[in-house]
């Protein structure tokens, strides 16, 4: 049985979804990790250990476990991670001697993990792939303000050349990596994210909305982490102008404590804006709840200045809800525009203010794009997606078997 080595550092697959800097990388670790264990590869997760209440290992599926190492404080930002990871390096070794363990495979998520796991393939001598979420350089060419660090960028440069194999979810993160990190072309496999399609289906409107309390009014859906790169002042412009808002409600879910002092600000702005008594920030809602959500929206909106992906975008098309989202990133990989919902290739809130004037007045047209939305996401199923990614570990063990092979026999 294949056994490999998931180094998630800040990314834990059993967080709560929703808050800051939790998101789609810890679902995708989460979803994709079950689906490999299903298929019969045997993972560990190495994750921090972000909650001393947790104990050190968790199972979470079959063959499937997390293991959390302690690095620093039990609760440190994101970015104070990166100064502990040779703590959580050696941690890390520590419980693979105690244990007895060999793993034939690495895999990273983010630049941080990247750097862990860098070394741990030197060490080990076992190969070794790299799947980075968001890259700093992109980011920071994204939107005015965004401040990714040189170190980040340095450090990412350095994983992409030394990995043996790096997944991109898109080909547009594949050109970037080219472009600014001069990765070379053929180390990259283009394997999509996925979606759960027996948790994200179309459910009747009415039903959603019953269950979740909302009443008949229109309703703006926007899923995401409260931060300036996800755009959630330009839907609010966006809205403002719109001619019927007596019947409309704006649904915000996502965020934390940590991100009060954000949806503080659009708060304010929303009510400057006219709109205070229509927009609701829900906080963070339980992943397993987010289809009743989806289903009960009219439409959800995708605003964000960078995208690698957008799972956000995938799950509203599993449920049928059509989608008004920026053409950034991954996006146009998931929506075909006027087929499935609009892409948007401003960041100015009036084409945004266009398309939802047409799809909360075109009922009939909202869900022609519903319906061919969930067909499109059919390909997007995480039985389809793990497969691709078991064959790329598949690939690299068995040509770092024929080297070893090739070395003892000279």
């Amino acid at each position: 049985m294949l056994r490999v080595a998931v180094i998630s550092v800040h990314g834990s697959p059993l967080a709560q979804l929703g808050g800051k800097d939790i998101g789609g990388m810890n679902l995708y670790v989460r979803q994709l990790s079950k689906e490999l264990g299903q298929g019969g590869i045997k993972l560990d997760v190495f994750t921090h250990w972000y909650d001393p209440d947790l104990p050190q290992e968790v199972e979470f599926g079959e063959n499937v476990r997390v293991v959390h190492l302690k690095a620093g404080e039990s609760r440190p930002m994101k970015d104070e991670l990166y100064q502990h990871l040779p703590e959580f390096t050696s941690n890390l070794c520590r419980f693979q001697t105690e244990n007895g363990l060999s793993y034939d495979l690495l895999h990273s998520h983010y630049w941080l993990s990247g750097r862990v796991a860098a070394f741990l393939s030197e060490w080990w001598g076992i190969p070794y792939v790299a799947t980075f979420h968001t890259l700093g350089q992109v980011k920071n060419r994204a939107r005015v303000g965004e401040q990714e660090t040189e170190l980040r960028i340095t450090t990412e440069r350095r994983v992409i050349a030394r990995a043996d194999r790096i997944i991109a979810t898109t080909t547009h993160e594949k050109n970037q990596m080219v472009r600014f990190y001069s990765a070379q072309p053929d180390k990259i496999a283009v394997i999509p994210c996925g979606v759960d399609l027996a948790l994200f289906r179309p459910m009747d409107r009415d039903e959603a909305r019953e269950k979740l309390g909302l009443s008949d009014k229109k309703i703006i859906l926007f899923v995401g982490r409260i931060e300036p790169l996800k755009g959630i002042d330009l839907l609010l412009n966006a809205v403002a102008p719109l001619e019927d808002k007596n019947d409309l409600r704006v649904l915000i879910i996502g965020g934390d404590p940590g991100e009060a002092e954000e949806t503080a600000r659009l708060g304010q702005l929303a009510a400057n804006l006219g709109i205070g008594e229509k927009v609701a920030f829900l906080g963070a809602v339980e992943h397993e709840r987010l289809p009743l959500f989806y289903s009960a929206a009219n439409v959800c909106v995708v605003p964000s200045y960078y995208e690698s992906f957008s799972l956000v975008a995938l799950e509203a098309l599993a449920c049928g809800t059509p989608v008004i989202a920026a053409r950034v990133g991954g996006l146009p990989s998931i929506i075909r525009d006027g087929e499935t919902g609009y892409l948007i290739p401003w960041h100015c809130p009036e084409p945004f203010t266009e398309r939802l004037e047409l799809l909360l007045a075109n009922e009939s047209l909202a869900r022609s794009l519903g319906l061919a939305g969930h067909a499109s996401a059919a390909k997007f199923g995480w039985p389809i997606v793990a497969e691709q990614v078991k064959e790329a570990y598949e690939s690299l063990t068995k040509a770092s078997s024929k080297k070893s092979h090739a070395i003892g026999g000279g």
